[in-house]
């Protein structure tokens, strides 16, 4: 049996795809922060067959949502204090996206200008939708 011990301040991230912690891992930083972290891959669950769990320990704020909701929005982030959970919150797909993709359009000014952080916004959330804030402008300006 696999047992790991309750954490006193932090998350849990669960409901997360099965197969798609490493890629949360990375995107979140977790490895760039000095806290314990442990990752559950294909673990069993009722609703989805099988699932990956992370458990972190360190402030909840050291989280960003953002990049969370983007990558994932049907994961649930429960908030640990003294060992319980004290929150439960629902992940939604933010309205921009900032640093996280690249835009694939050769003729995006981010493609010429290396300095420029690319910002993506939601243009349909039913289908998940993001464009490129400068290609969605100079589209705009095109008109």
């Amino acid at each position: 049996m696999l047992n790991i011990g309750a954490i006193k301040e932090g998350f849990v991230l669960d409901h997360i795809e099965a197969g798609k912690a490493m890629r949360i891992y990375h995107d979140l930083k977790l490895d760039k922060l000095d806290c314990t972290v442990a990752i559950i891959k294909n673990a069993r669950s009722a609703k989805m067959g099988r699932k990956d769990i992370i458990k972190v320990e360190c402030p909840v704020d050291y989280l960003d949502l953002d990049v969370l909701g983007f990558i994932d929005h049907n994961i649930t982030v429960n908030v640990i204090k003294d060992e319980e959970i004290i929150e439960k919150r629902q992940l939604h797909l933010p309205k921009k996206v900032v640093g996280i993709i690249k835009c694939k359009n050769p003729r995006c000014i981010t493609s010429i200008e290396q300095g420029l952080v690319h910002e993506f916004l939601l243009t349909d959330e039913k289908k998940a939708t993001y464009r490129c804030r400068y290609c969605e402008e100079a589209y705009r300006g095109e008109r």
